[in-house]
């Protein structure tokens, strides 16, 4: 009885710990989600086509990132229009900064839809909510206004702990 008692406290104090470090780490913030009246930025990048283990997706990702470099206060934009289920499978991506103007070698992408729905999402990386929860909120939330999307989500990387998810409205 008195291991038994003794092993309920480790346990009660093990699942205590991880919950506190669960909400420190910002596991509870709610996704912040509002209508936004404007077009997402437009965007200077590159698509790529292929599986998640070819070189030209880590080639894409260090031009785009070294050109970020070039304009300080540029963010990481991704568009997965194909997400792969496995490392095998094909993957079509577009990844960019938010530059109104051309860059060389990169295709300029502008957006005709005049509004977006914006997920604001923090917290550390490993407590953030999935992809696809934040995909379900803001369907969600598009269903409750009567808004139709466009069917596709734009993820903004502000910082390591922010990503801003835009989800176009038709």
């Amino acid at each position: 009885m008195k291991k038994l008692l003794i092993a309920a406290s480790i346990l009660l104090i093990l699942g205590l710990g991880g919950y506190l470090a669960f909400d420190q780490l910002g596991g509870n913030r709610p996704v912040e989600l509002s209508l936004e009246a404007k077009s997402p930025d437009t965007l200077s990048g590159q698509t790529f086509r292929g599986t998640p283990q070819d070189k030209g997706m880590e080639q894409l990702f260090q031009t785009i990132q070294s050109t970020q470099k070039l304009h300080p206060g540029a963010k990481l934009h991704t568009i997965y229009y194909r997400e792969p289920a496995g490392k095998l499978d094909t993957l079509e991506v577009f990844a960019g900064i938010n530059l109104p103007f051309g860059a060389p070698d990169l295709e300029l992408k502008e957006f005709s839809e005049s509004s977006y729905i914006l997920a604001k999402v923090t917290g550390n990386k490993w407590v953030m909510p999935s992809p696809e929860t934040i995909k379900e909120k803001i369907q969600d939330y598009a269903k409750a206004n009567k808004l139709t999307l466009s069917g596709y989500f734009i993820d903004k990387i502000i910082s390591e702990t922010e990503v801003h998810v835009i989800a176009p409205v038709r």
